[in-house]
C-alpha cells in the first residue's frame, strides 16, 4: 500500500492509500490506522477485488450471514469509519461492488483481496470516537458520550 498525506489543518489530516493486487483490504486499513495512532477517521474509496466476503447482519441470530463472492468485481463505493475498540483501531464498512453482468451487491465488508488497485481517501479527526458494546444488538456501536 502506498501512502501520501495530502492535506494538515489543525490536527485534520487527509490521507490518498492505493492498494496494489493481492493486499488484504481489512488487516492493511488497520495496520495503517495502528501505525499513525488514528483514532477516528472517515473513509471511501473505489476500486476493484478479486474477491470480497459482503456480511449481513441478521437480527434473529445476531451474527453475520457471510455472502463470499469468488470472482473479479468493481467497488463502485465503500464507506466507512474507523474508531477506538477497547483501545485497538476497528474497521467498519459497508460497500457496493458490481458484478460482471451489471448487479449490484452490497453489505459489510468482512474480507476483500484487491485486483487490481484500491483507492481510499482517507480523513483522520483530531479526536476519537469509541465504540462500546450494545447489549440489545451484540454489536460494538459508535459511543459518542464517551
Amino acid at each position: 500500500m502506498k501512502i501520501k498525506l495530502l492535506h494538515e489543518i489543525e490536527g485534520l489530516k487527509r490521507f490518498a492509500l492505493v492498494f496494489s493486487t493481492d493486499e488484504p483490504v481489512n488487516e492493511q486499513l488497520l495496520a495503517f490506522a495502528q501505525e499513525h495512532e488514528i483514532k477516528a477517521a472517515q473513509l471511501s474509496a473505489i476500486g476493484g477485488f478479486r474477491e470480497v466476503t459482503l456480511g449481513y447482519f441478521s437480527w434473529s441470530t445476531k451474527q453475520y450471514k457471510e455472502i463470499p463472492i469468488q470472482e473479479q468485481v468493481e467497488l463502485v463505493n465503500l464507506n466507512g469509519n474507523l474508531s477506538l475498540d477497547g483501545g485497538k483501531p476497528r474497521l467498519h464498512a459497508h460497500v457496493v461492488i458490481g458484478k460482471s453482468d451489471g448487479s449490484a451487491w452490497a453489505g459489510h465488508l468482512l474480507r476483500a483481496i484487491v485486483r487490481p488497485t484500491l483507492e481510499v481517501m482517507l480523513v483522520e479527526s483530531p479526536t476519537y470516537l469509541r465504540r462500546v458494546m450494545d447489549t440489545e444488538s451484540g454489536l460494538p456501536l459508535l459511543d459518542l458520550a464517551a
